[in-house]
């Protein structure tokens, strides 16, 4: 089982770490070894949040995860997407940046960082997105109950996760202008487009979330329909299957790139090189894909029931600290603590739990 579905990441490890050499010889070995375990230790909490929602499709679609979506991981998150940013940013055609990445790394770099707040924002509201939703729903399973308890019941309030999101992104938008007005007019350019782009993440998970829900509802009502014709009703459920596993997909992919933002900023501490970036985090983002499925497979999150519970603590913190960079620099080792501090805590609480109920 650990060889089957681990397989394309030890390939991807060896023709990366080959590559790496081949590129800018010895030295390029270590830099992408680095960017591999950054990039894993950044999104550990990413392959437990991904296993809970890849668990409901079929192997099919969990095949599709491991294939086109690595490809969509590796090369379109970690590869064109600081292109992208620097393209956008500088006003550039995508050949020019790619150009610029190759030949002036300095200025390349200058230019992705300038994007951070709008990339900031961005990720840092959707990912406070999941986190809300999940905190502010009544879960028969809970984790630190005093806290869980009460929030579930204000979670009862209509679009309350929306108007919190709101809230947070207005403050922080606020916050940006606050430094925008004593710094001059290129940082109130930046602090307006901080509120454009938090609110272009909340629409992107309203709509990629809800369209999932959506069909998987309908999915759900067409199965507990036992009247009509079966025939139809089997073509009509294997359309609505395809639908609603397309969509949950393609969360999972945004999902993806939201996590990936501090992983691909952060890289530039260790180097500002696009290919050994792309080589080094594409590995990271490969393993991240195997231990989704191989967490599946095995059934840990049925085993270790709060595990889910502390990567949405962690999305929850790692929102926080994309929000706060836009104005703060935050270190990224603080980012990975504090998502694996969380994620052992989870774990540790599943296993005396386990061990209670067994006594």
């Amino acid at each position: 089982m650990l060889w089957k579905t681990f397989r394309w990441a030890f390939a991807v490890t060896a023709v990366g770490l080959v590559g790496g050499v081949l590129y800018d010889g010895w030295a390029a070995l270590g830099i992408v070894a680095i960017l591999a375990v950054l990039e894993i230790s950044l999104s550990f909490d990413n392959a437990v949040i991904n296993a809970g929602i890849l668990k409901k499709l079929n192997a099919f679609w969990q095949r599709i995860f491991l294939t086109i979506g690595i490809l969509i991981a590796v090369f379109g998150m970690r590869l064109l997407f600081p292109v992208v940013i620097v393209s956008v940013s500088a006003r550039l055609a995508p050949q020019e940046a790619v150009h610029l990445a190759l030949t002036d790394k300095e200025r390349y770099q200058e230019l992705v960082t300038d994007a951070h707040p709008s990339i900031a924002a961005f990720g840092g509201m959707f990912l406070l997105m999941i986190f809300l939703d999940f905190i502010l729903e009544d879960r028969e399973t809970k984790w630190i109950g005093r806290v869980e308890r009460p929030l579930a019941r204000l979670g009862r309030i209509d679009m309350l996760s929306v108007c919190v999101a709101l809230v947070v992104l207005l403050v922080t938008s606020m916050t940006f202008a606050t430094q925008a007005h004593q710094h001059g007019g290129h940082h109130a350019d930046k602090a307006q487009t901080v509120l454009v782009s938090g609110v272009a993440g909340l629409i992107t998970y309203l709509v990629v979330h809800g369209l999932s829900g959506f069909f998987e509802s309908r999915l759900a009502g067409q199965q507990g329909d036992e009247e009509g014709d079966e025939a139809a009703g089997g073509r009509s459920g294997l359309a609505l299957a395809g639908r609603a596993a397309f969509f949950t997909f393609l969360y999972l992919e945004v999902l993806d790139a939201s996590f990936s933002f501090d992983g691909v900023i952060g890289a530039f501490a260790v180097t500002n090189d696009i290919v050994l970036m792309a080589l080094g985090l594409g590995i990271g983002a490969v393993y991240v894909r195997s231990l989704t499925v191989y967490l599946v497979r095995q059934g840990t999150l049925d085993d270790y029931v709060y595990l889910e519970h502390g990567a949405h603590y962690a999305i929850g913190a790692l929102a926080a600290v994309l929000l706060v960079s836009i104005r703060y620099e935050v270190n990224d080792i603080v980012t990975g603590l504090i998502g694996v501090t969380l994620i052992g805590a989870a774990f540790w609480s599943s296993v005396r739990l386990n061990r209670a109920t067994a006594g």
